[in-house]
């Protein structure tokens, strides 16, 4: 295992104990913030790779210290929290997070899932080095590199990992089907859970970035009740 760096930011002690505790019986090396600001101080200090974080903090709450977060490609993020509604779940995965856990949690399945996206990121950092950094499509350019796309007019659009990592599926497979079970993976390295929503929030939001620009054409098919298609041309 890689020396691996996590981040636990949660005010309440005993469960940022509890979490300490799990992830250092793991083999990680774990520090902790109560709050955006002990946060940053750790982010500025370690080479943090991943943070779990729950949502229900003092000052700025999770989900806007997760905005913060998102364009940071080499940093993952779970957020951990109590809040379980569809709509708390929606705008977490919306602004980049890795994943959604909410407690009561399984510690198995937690640490299942931080591996995962560990793993994930070490990969892309290996793939960076050896594929191709620069995608075309459509008049748009996909950047691995910085993780950007650039519209056909030049605006440049930072994307969460795992969008990056979906549309990156979608173009290398342009013309077929690409299940969801397959994004789900090349995304987070988990499967595909019943009412997982990761995968539909994702190509919502890469869509978005599409319809903004009206002389795009449509790029992403739904195949209903098997996944996605990628429509574009890739150059």
């Amino acid at each position: 295992m890689e020396n691996y760096q996590i981040l636990i930011v949660e005010d309440e002690d005993v469960t940022r104990f509890n979490l300490r505790s799990l992830f250092e019986a793991e083999g990680y090396q774990v520090f902790e913030a109560i709050d955006g600001e002990s946060m940053a101080t750790m982010l500025n200090q370690q080479a943090i790779n991943l943070v779990i974080m729950d949502i229900n903090l003092p000052g700025k709450n999770g989900l806007l210290l997760g905005r913060e977060l998102a364009n940071n490609k080499n940093l993952g993020l779970i957020f951990l929290t109590g809040r379980d509604s569809d709509i708390d779940k929606v705008l977490g995965l919306e602004i980049g997070a890795d994943d959604y856990l909410t407690k009561p949690f399984n510690p198995r399945e937690l640490t299942i899932r931080a591996r995962n996206i560990l793993n994930r990121i070490g990969q892309t950092s290996s793939d960076d080095e050896t594929e191709q950094a620069i995608t075309t499509f459509n008049n748009w350019t996909l950047n691995g590199n910085s993780r950007e796309m650039t519209s056909p007019n030049g605006t440049i659009i930072a994307i969460p990992r795992g969008e990056y990592r979906a549309l990156k599926l979608l173009i290398k497979n342009a013309g077929q089907i690409v299940t969801r079970q397959a994004l789900i993976k090349e995304m987070t390295g988990r499967d595909l859970r019943s009412n997982d929503r990761t995968v539909d929030v994702t190509i919502r939001r890469l869509r978005k970035h599409f319809e903004s620009f009206p002389e795009t054409p449509e790029l992403i098919n739904t195949i209903h009740g098997e996944g996605y298609r990628f429509v574009g041309t890739a150059e």
